[in-house]
This record gives structure tokens, C-alpha cells and sequence, in this order.
């Protein structure tokens, strides 16, 4: 394996499988470990470094994620463009079960987690957040040709609970059409470091409220995923190979002046 691996990927175990020659790397953060070793390996003709954010025996719920520890780690393994995966549920009936989507802007609704590498000690940066999302990761994801939806709103709310059907139709009283609960503090902790962040999501559920009949179940989130899982695979793998080598152009990597981690000797 090649250091640096300049592309990360966040998602779920499943995707351990895609990697060629997979090595496994132990990484210290100030922040504690990260949810688990990190595998580096060959994806397509990339080289990446992969991340399962609640840990490979899903042990982290979505409020407890060491999202700070996940970001360092990826950084000091010489991350730059981080592919984030993300089951999702929908606001609207536009964006049936089984849709793909690559959002332009999210809406933060959490509370509690720890959003920021500045503190006590590390000083004081702003990072210009306007535009959540790389356009370059944006790019290659709906340039895939695989039918990804181009753009939309994802709202994060803390969980692990799902939606009162009087919070989902707040939500879509905005015009938002997308809600999860992992994008933040993840995204914003990925510009304050520097890294160009791209979401790819996969529509598993309606959101309470969005259509008649029961909530929301998380046997229904896992029977939609399972199913369309070779299709957010496919997306991945296409998404990853039109990267640019390096960022280009975008405002992700002027970060904010946080302290970031060097590349590791070891």
C-alpha cells in the first residue's frame, strides 16, 4: 500500500470488501480512538483510506460517534477528499425508497456533540461554511451517469430516535427534502481540517408524515439498504475514480486555520 491515501470513504462495513490489498492501520488522536481502525487498499485504480463511522459492529449510535477522532484519523493518514455515505430518509414523495442523492446544502438540527476542533488551548478559526459540500465530489458523483439526484437539502437531527410526525413536517415546511443524523458535525469538522467532503445518499424510508400509514421502522431503513446496496456501491466506486488528484478550485481545503495532524512515520 502507497502512503499517503489521499481519498477517505465513511460508511459501513459492507464496503470493507471493495478494497484490494486492505491493510489495517491503528491511528492515536488527541481525541481519542476512532469508532475503528482505519483499512487502506486499492479502490479501482485509487488508493483510499476506509472508515466505518459507527464502528464494524455498529456500536456507536449517530449522537455518540467519536466524529472528531473519525476526522483526525482519515486527515493524518494524508486524506484530502473524504466520500461520505449515508442511508437517509425522505421528505418528499419525489424521493421514493431507492433514490439516490447528492445534496447540495444540509440544515443542522443536532445538539450535544462535540461540532468544533477549537477550544481552550487551540485558539479561535471560522470556517467559511456556505457551501457545505465539495463541488468537485459533487461533480463526479451526479457525472457518474448512474442516476444520482443532483442536489437537495439534508436536515441532520441528533437520533437515534426518528421523527414526530409534527418535527417531519416542519421540516418539510422548509423545503428540505433529504434527513439523516451523521452529516453533522461530520462535514463541518472536515472543513475546519481542510478535507473536500462529499455526501452520496441512498433513500431508504418516507419520513413520518411524508405519506399515510405507519412511522418510520429500523427493520424497514435496513431491508431498503440491503436492497439498493449494490447500486450505492456501484455509485461509490464511480464517484471515487472521477476525483481529481488533488482539490482543485473549491474552498473546501482553505479549512480554518485548525491544527491539523502530520502524516505519521509509522
Amino acid at each position: 500500500m502507497v502512503f499517503p491515501a489521499p481519498i477517505g470513504v465513511i460508511g459501513g462495513s459492507g464496503f470493507y470488501t471493495l478494497l484490494d490489498g486492505a491493510e489495517e492501520r491503528r491511528v492515536d488522536t488527541p481525541y481519542g480512538p476512532p469508532s475503528d481502525p482505519l483499512t487502506v487498499g486499492a479502490l479501482g485504480a485509487r488508493e483510499v483510506a476506509f472508515l466505518p463511522r459507527h464502528g464494524t459492529d455498529h456500536r456507536f449510535a449517530p449522537h455518540v460517534v467519536p466524529y472528531r477522532a473519525n476526522l483526525w484519523a482519515l486527515r493524518s493518514l494524508g486524506v484530502r477528499q473524504v466520500v461520505a455515505l449515508s442511508a437517509v430518509g425522505s421528505l418528499t414523495t419525489t424521493r421514493p425508497t431507492g433514490t439516490l442523492v447528492v445534496p447540495d446544502q444540509l440544515a443542522d438540527r443536532t445538539s450535544g456533540r462535540e461540532h468544533t476542533f477549537f477550544g481552550a488551548g487551540t485558539g479561535v478559526g471560522h470556517a467559511s461554511f456556505a457551501d457545505p459540500y465539495c463541488p468537485n465530489g459533487r461533480a463526479a458523483a451526479v457525472g457518474a451517469g448512474l442516476g444520482a439526484v443532483d442536489g437537495g437539502t439534508l436536515v441532520v437531527i441528533n437520533g437515534p430516535r426518528f421523527s414526530s410526525r409534527a418535527e417531519s413536517a416542519e421540516y418539510q415546511g422548509h423545503g428540505w427534502t433529504i434527513i439523516g443524523m451523521t452529516a453533522m458535525p461530520e462535514a463541518g469538522l472536515a472543513r475546519e481540517l481542510g478535507l473536500c467532503y462529499t455526501t452520496l445518499a441512498l433513500v431508504t424510508d418516507l419520513d413520518a408524515g411524508v405519506a399515510a400509514g405507519e412511522g418510520v421502522t429500523h427493520a424497514e431503513v435496513l431491508a431498503a439498504f440491503a436492497a439498493n446496496l449494490p447500486r450505492l456501491r456501484d455509485l461509490l466506486v464511480a464517484t471515487v475514480d472521477r476525483l481529481p488528484d488533488q482539490p482543485q478550485g473549491c474552498e473546501c481545503a482553505v479549512g480554518a486555520g485548525a491544527p491539523v495532524p502530520h502524516f505519521p512515520a509509522v
